[in-house]
């Protein structure tokens, strides 16, 4: 007779047997998990990790086709989830990201703050970048000022096959620093939804033999049925995706991978095109002929929204998404069920204000960026009970910069060629295809924009036929930040991009006269103005009150348009002393430029050397900055005049808008 609490002893047993064995059948009984768990060579979290056979061929090659509830053998299947250590909270983590050109660099500041609000270590960044980009991430850094970016972002310029940057992953281990030894490299279109320590951490888990940590790709493309005749490079299994790298750079330098991808590609290339998707082609090519290199990743880290994605088999299973991919050329038109989804988490980022992110880690103890300890300490001596508080505090800050935020194509060199120089908000973007049509001479125009903003601004652009026209006007972008306009700080952002010998100082409700730009190079070869002499050129200035206006097509239509008030010198009714010294009844008798006398108050629109003196930072709001900036100039050196211009009808006219204390 058995004791009596045996019967339910056994009765537990059998019960927690039969769970066992439930758990089995459902979870695949997966004993390359358990291996894992345990630990040893190659060990990592077996989450959404593609298995791949070790003879190379796909197992069960339209697994991925099949329902994901049963697709129990299928690359992307999540058998497990095992927790791994992240790195130490101060480790500095490295993330190479290979950026040309304009578009390139505003996708790039996309991924970086995506990657800055999830991320809890220092980064350093190693920017690959040509010309454009390098100028444009430079100032972009250096403005934004973000703790713990440490210590400096790397600029690498490259060198290596004529500007081909879609091969520029490849050489990774010979151009960045030698004693790197461990870098996550990222494609400019992918976007976070994790802590980037999370990948980094995947390093741990690589075997001595494995220097390539890849996703694998998740379509059709490398098994070569997607049409007919349809023939990829070769690749093992469904090949892997080269959006997101792990590489071990000390193991690939010491098994010469330069030499092996560059052999790999010329033997591929005598029976094949040239590469359809660049450096991915000749990874995958190389990993089919060395198959130990590789470690699979789970497929969460890169999850690709192609065109033929097959990915929703990976994030239907998962609880939560690490890294967005948008490799289709459509980007977030790209056709998917889910898009909605990704695309709002995409565009979250797209408008997050970027300043927020310009947190302190705590407990990780970095040197400021440059310039920051500066600004702290001037910030600190503020007292909150000054009355100019506000004003003192906006004059410190140090705005986050993009320069040429779109397309742009630098004019080509002409001894006389004149820029136009302006600033706007978003509130004056109707000025802008007026403008254009005005004045068909390079321009540089600072815009001042929230994040938010700057994407409405960027879609105003592409959707007008004038402005996407036009590719020598160069956009730059102060992000807004504190209650007071820093129109001086804006200004000569805008003045500090001209590219040309002269500058035209405008305003952007100020309309040219249609001849006024090439009068304008006229008479700055006519005066011989340059080295031989030294002179602001003053244009006179003109407002009308109606929003409906046709300009003047000579002198004499202007005259009579002063003479019938449908015209008037600029704020005639409001601050005549602004204009007054341009002597505008000389003006309309001159058939010559005169000599212009400088007098208190005076705030003509002038032309100008390019070198000429910045606005003066300290102005913000509305007020006696402009009037500042001419003292200035006409004390630069004796030998800087004003000189007015006398023309047919080649002056500006102020069209009429609501004043705004902080715009102005």
């Amino acid at each position: 007779m058995l004791p009596r609490g045996r019967p339910r002893a056994l009765g537990a047993a059998a019960l927690l047997l039969l769970l066992l064995l439930i758990g089995f059948l459902l979870f695949g009984g997966d004993l390359e998990c358990e291996r894992r768990e345990r630990g040893g060579p190659g060990s990592f979290p077996c989450a959404l990790t593609p298995r791949i056979p070790q003879d190379g061929r796909p197992r069960e090659a339209a697994a991925l086709g099949r329902d994901p509830q049963t697709d129990h053998g299928g690359h992307n299947r999540s058998d497990c989830v095992l927790l791994r250590p992240l790195p130490p909270k101060c480790e500095l983590l490295h993330v190479a990201i290979v950026c040309a050109g304009h578009n390139t660099s505003r996708d790039v500041v996309t991924l970086v703050k995506s990657m800055l609000f999830y991320r809890k270590n220092p980064l350093h960044l190693h920017l690959v970048t040509d010309t454009v980009a390098r100028n444009i991430l430079e100032t972009l850094f250096h403005t934004w000022m973000v703790p713990a970016v440490w210590p400096q972002v790397s600029w690498i310029p490259n060198k290596h096959y004529s500007g081909l940057y879609g091969l520029m992953k490849l050489v990774l281990p010979g151009v960045l620093p030698p004693d790197l030894a461990r870098v996550i490299v990222l494609d400019t279109d992918v976007t976070f939804a994790s802590d980037i320590a999370e990948l980094w951490a995947l390093f741990a888990h690589f075997s001595d033999e494995q220097v390539i940590g890849l996703v694998e790709n998740q379509s059709d493309w490398y098994l070569g049925n997607l049409w007919r005749n349809h023939k990829p490079w070769p690749a093992l299994g469904r090949g892997f995706n080269t959006g997101v790298i792990l590489l071990r750079l000390d193991r690939l330098r010491q098994a010469g991978w330069e030499q092996m991808w560059k052999l790999t590609a010329a033997q591929e290339l005598h029976t094949l095109p040239a590469t359809s998707l660049a450096d991915q082609d000749i990874f995958n090519a190389v990993i089919k002929g060395h198959p130990a290199l590789v470690q699979p990743l789970p497929c969460v880290w890169n999850v690709q929204l192609s065109d033929h994605t097959l990915a929703e088999r990976c994030y239907l299973e998962v609880a939560d998404i690490k890294v967005i991919h948008w490799n289709s050329p459509k980007k977030l038109r790209v056709k998917n069920k889910h898009v909605e989804f990704f695309r709002n988490h995409y565009l979250t980022f797209l408008e997050y204000n970027g300043n927020l992110l310009r947190r302190e880690l705590f407990g990780c103890p970095s040197p400021p960026p440059p310039g920051a300890e500066r600004v702290q300490q001037a910030l600190a001596q503020l007292s909150e009970v000054d009355a100019c508080f506000e004003f003192r505090q906006q004059q410190l800050t140090v705005h986050r910069v993009h320069l040429t935020f779109l397309p742009h194509e630098p004019p080509p060199s002409r001894p006389h060629d004149v820029t136009l120089v302006a600033q706007l908000s978003m509130d004056r973007l109707q000025m802008l295809e007026a403008l254009c049509r005005h004045w068909p001479g390079p321009m540089s125009l600072a815009l001042y924009l929230t994040d938010a903003e700057a994407q409405q601004f960027l879609h105003f652009v592409e959707a007008s036929a004038v402005l996407s026209a036009r590719q020598d006007v160069a956009y730059h972008v102060v992000y807004r930040e504190g209650p007071l306009y820093p129109i001086n700080q804006v200004r000569n952002v805008a003045l500090a991009q001209a590219l040309t010998p002269y500058v035209f100082l405008s305003d952007i409700d100020f309309l040219p006269a249609y001849s006024l730009y090439d009068y304008l190079r006229a008479s700055i070869e006519q005066l011989e103005l340059g080295s031989r002499r030294k002179a602001a050129l003053v244009v006179p200035a003109f407002e009308t009150p109606h929003y409906r206006f046709s300009f003047p097509s000579s002198k004499a239509e202007l005259l009579a348009l002063l003479d019938a008030g449908s015209l008037y010198t600029f704020r005639y009714h409001e601050w005549p002393r602004g204009q007054a010294p341009t002597d505008y009844a000389r003006w309309r008798e001159a058939q010559t430029p005169y000599r212009v006398q400088w007098a208190a108050d005076y705030e003509p629109y002038v032309v100008v050397p390019r070198d000429c003196p910045r606005y003066d930072p300290r102005f913000v709001g509305f007020g006696w900055n402009k009037v500042a900036h001419t003292v200035e100039l006409d004390a630069q050196a004796s030998s800087l005049g004003l000189r007015g211009l006398c023309s047919r009808s080649e002056s500006p006219c102020h069209l009429p808008g609501k004043m705004n204390e902080n715009r102005w």
